[in-house]
């Protein structure tokens, strides 16, 4: 095992140092390849009339379905975008080798980086649909679809005035889908490359019909292809796709170079070659998903750039619209009005009247969460500016990576912000401890939060209001019948849902969650406290203490989420030995009350 693992890390090494010399050649023949591109004619193929089609997903590293199960699509905006930095490594290894590429695109992207879709447009590449925000087939009615490749479409022409042609829906159609091949020509599409057989029967013997690219009949009269990525015959009459992505990545490398050949030996029609843009990009953030998410989204991506640069050598290639000699006709700008209604109009109330609220955020070896975290903040801070004036207050705990410098760069100069620092690491209750007492004179509404953003911190602006006059504390509580959990590890939940249910056996208030960070508190009502607990027992001490001396807690029902970055701090063992301990207390406590 040792040895195995030996080896597949020299193999990450090489690659990854076959991978910068790449890009740093790619660096230095950029600016004549891209001067050689503007006037050149697109490359079919450097064997006979042998032709490549070359189509690239051109999506951020966050949009991709193997993370979809930890990554809200209405959360995107909070991700670090990696998109242009990938695109641009794209476009000079295709510029490199004179090749030009359909790039599908989301509708998404395309109102949020209008000028990243019209650079492509200028370096000589199509510009293609992949739907609006990267929902499946499978998760649309046939009218949610319509209206998801209208808007996608509307979208990426309004980016780059050229018409848009072709479409490809996220994660591929199957032989029952094939409906949606006739909404896309009844909405203006001209091709569609959605099919990749991967051990399915389109039609007859494997669907060899469907493994080329070709034109089809019957869409209500409009002229139609389908453009399937290409795949080799496997057993049984079926089809194993291999022209790129995943299967670049996972297959044998001296298996991948060999591709094109075997295609070509088998068939006259052109090799659909696929990969995305963010598949050049191994220094992208780790995120924390299933094994079976990690594997096919992360392994090997230090070889792509490699095995592509090899494969366009050889074979160059081009664009889809290009082969199927269809023109990208130009498309009016769509007029745009502004109405009185949609100008916002000052608020009458000056904005001293807005109260103050101070969220403290505990910080403890969390240099690769903070990224999340700022883009999260600037959310919040709008959420809550309409009704109050938010005051941040980071606690470094005693961190010995770059969380400390990482805080200072993302958040020092604003004003906003406040900043304080355990010399040595206390544990995330004493953290929050020093934030309450830290906040400034005058503020009375205190909440807390994790830095890791397993509870979505846009719920505070519906906490905040439940701490009404009388109200000390107000809790998120995912075990409450109207909370949620999500992808958490088994463990983590059995051990917090069963020391809650201990919590509230002994202490009562009929809370649900006694272990939740997520609070809202009135700073006056626990200012005084001490806890003997510093780490993840103190927020369960805090909350105990406040209720034995009388203290009112409420719950908001709230979703308890995965921690998307870095790994939890929590010791399992030892932290449920604390909790029996602090349990023993408590029921002393309330035994002699």
């Amino acid at each position: 095992m040792i040895r195995w693992q030996a080896k597949a890390s020299g193999r990450r090494d090489r690659y990854r140092l076959e991978s910068e010399a790449l890009l740093t050649r790619l660096g230095r023949e950029r600016m004549q390849a891209v001067r050689e591109s503007e006037t050149s004619e697109p490359v079919l193929a450097h064997t006979g009339d042998r032709t490549v089609l070359i189509t690239v997903g051109l999506e951020d590293w966050f949009h991709v379905g193997a993370l979809g199960d930890v990554v809200s699509r209405r959360r995107w905006d909070r991700f670090e975008s990696r998109v242009v930095e990938s695109t641009n490594r794209t476009l000079d290894l295709l510029d490199v080798h004179g090749a030009r590429a359909t790039f599908f695109t989301l509708g998404w992207l395309a109102e949020e980086q209008p000028e990243l879709l019209r650079q492509v447009v200028a370096r000589g590449h199509e510009i293609a649909s992949q739907g609006h925000a990267h929902r499946t087939i499978r998760e649309m009615t046939p009218d949610e679809f319509r209206t998801d490749v209208r808007r996608a479409k509307d979208a990426i022409e309004e980016a780059t005035g050229k018409r848009v042609l072709g479409h490809r829906v996220p994660h591929f159609l199957g032989p029952k889908d094939l409906w949606a091949l006739d909404v896309l020509a009844e909405e203006g599409y001209a091709y569609d490359s959605s099919v990749r057989p991967l051990l399915h029967r389109f039609g007859g013997r494997g669907g060899a019909e469907w493994r080329e690219t070709h034109a089809l009949t019957g869409h209500n009269g409009h002229a139609f292809h389908e453009v399937p990525i290409s795949s080799l015959d496997g057993p049984f009459g079926l089809a194993l796709p291999i022209a790129g992505g995943n299967f670049f990545r996972q297959l044998p490398e001296t298996w991948v170079d060999g591709v094109v050949d075997r295609w070509f030996a088998a068939h006259d029609a052109p090799f659909v070659l696929y990969f995305h843009v963010w598949e050049l990009d191994d220094a992208q953030p780790r995120i924390n998903a299933s094994r079976l998410a990690l594997l096919r989204h992360y392994r090997n991506l230090a070889r792509m750039p490699v095995l592509l640069d090899r494969t366009l050598a050889r074979w160059g290639g081009t664009s889809v619209a290009s082969f199927l000699k269809l023109e990208h006709a130009a498309v009016e700008p769509r007029a745009r009005t502004l109405t009185l209604a949609a100008v916002p109009r000052p608020t009458e109330a000056p904005v001293t009247t807005r109260p103050p609220v101070a969220i403290v955020i505990p910080c403890y070896h969390e240099e690769q969460t903070l990224s999340y975290l700022d883009r999260t903040l600037r959310r919040l801070t709008e959420t809550l500016s309409e009704r109050w004036t938010p005051r941040f207050i980071f606690v470094d705990d005693g961190s010995t990576d770059g969380t400390w410098d990482t805080l200072q760069r993302l958040f020092g100069e604003r004003s906003d912000c406040q900043f304080e620092r355990h010399a040595q690491n206390r544990g995330v209750a004493a953290a929050i401890l020093t934030g309450i007492k830290a906040a400034p004179v005058g503020t009375d509404i205190v909440c807390s939060m994790d830095c890791d953003c397993t509870y979505d911190p846009i719920e505070m602006a519906t906490m905040i209001p439940m701490l009404e006059p009388g109200v000390d504390l107000v809790t998120a509580s995912p075990y409450h019948p109207k909370g949620r959990v999500v992808n958490v590890p088994g463990w983590r939940l059995t051990l917090s849902r069963g020391a809650s249910l201990l919590y509230r056996a002994v202490v009562g208030q009929g809370l649900h969650t006694y272990t939740s960070c997520f609070r809202v508190y009135r700073k006056s009502a626990v200012v005084d406290l001490e806890l003997t607990e510093g780490g993840f027992l103190g927020v369960a001490e805090l909350l105990g203490l406040l209720a034995l001396r009388g203290g009112r807690i409420v719950e908001h029902p709230a979703t308890l989420e995965v921690r998307l970055f870095g790994q939890s701090k929590m010791k399992t063992a030892k932290t449920i030995q604390g909790h029996l301990r602090l349990l023993s207390r408590f029921a002393s406590a309330k035994a002699r009350r």
